[in-house]
């Protein structure tokens, strides 16, 4: 009897000291967000927690397809924010996310190395090594239709010649980015907004014609199934409000065009 009472208090207590470490734990709020969007979205983390004393905001920053892909095989996520409209509506389709809302546009530039020959878009057949994005990644399908338009003005022989320069098509703008920095590429197709920021330094932007260019929305919506429904819309409102919008714009980032 002593014994069983003796281990009801140990259970007892135990109980209690589990919940108050439960209890003091931070909640989290997890964000998958685009790579272009991981230095905008840091700082947008910074006020969120201030806002939200005991929340803890936990970014996965990837490609866009990498992002849903872990979403359609269970990630566990608040939030997901892509770089395109075409692997939020796949998410959509499927029911794991809620109606989307479009927070902010961007555009393609071309970056180079300090010191290349390369002094405009019409130029990129003379680089020797040429980085991209995959076919399947944002980036990759946004430069894919600017080197399709150009190729459209400036000649079928244009085309071939930027095609053979390609050494590298990578899975998010980041890795773009970082062989060109690097090194190891002398060119590259990145957002204006990775040139602002993460490049700054250390490479060259070059604005590519507006006949060629596209623009890049970015849509954010909570996941359906959201661990943290409350937090994910508060996220969100962040994004949108005023305060939200002026972080963005200092990382490059523009308003939509009204359709």
């Amino acid at each position: 009897m002593l014994m069983a009472r003796v281990a009801a208090v140990f259970a007892l207590a135990a109980a209690l000291l589990g919940g108050d470490a439960a209890a003091a734990a931070p909640q989290e709020l997890v964000v998958f967000e685009a790579a272009s969007l991981k230095d905008a979205f840091a700082g947008l983390a910074e006020t969120f927690q201030a806002a939200h004393p005991g929340i803890k905001v936990t970014a996965n920053a990837a490609g866009s397809q990498e992002l849903r892909t872990q979403i359609e095989h269970g990630a566990k996520a608040d939030v997901f924010a892509s770089a395109d409209l075409k692997h939020m509506d796949k998410l959509r389709q499927a029911g794991l996310v809620l109606a989307p809302t479009v927070f902010a546009c961007n555009q393609p530039v071309l970056v180079v190395r300090a010191g290349s020959r390369v002094k405009s878009f019409k130029d990129l057949p003379d680089v020797e090594r040429l980085v991209i994005g995959a076919p399947d990644v944002p980036i990759g399908s946004y430069t894919d239709q600017i080197l399709a338009a150009a190729g459209k003005q400036l000649g079928a022989d244009w085309s071939k010649r930027v095609q053979s320069r390609v050494v590298s098509r990578e899975l998010n703008v980041r890795q773009v980015l970082a062989k060109v920095t690097l090194g190891e590429a002398d060119a590259g197709i990145v957002y204006r907004t990775d040139a602002m920021t993460a490049a700054k330094g250390k490479a060259i932007a070059i604005a590519i014609p507006d006949a060629f260019n596209v623009t890049a929305e970015y849509p954010s919506a909570p996941l359906k199934a959201a661990p943290r429904a409350d937090l994910a819309a508060a996220w969100i409102a962040l994004v949108m409000s005023p305060a939200g919008q002026a972080v963005l714009a200092q990382h490059g980032f523009t308003a939509c065009p009204k359709k």
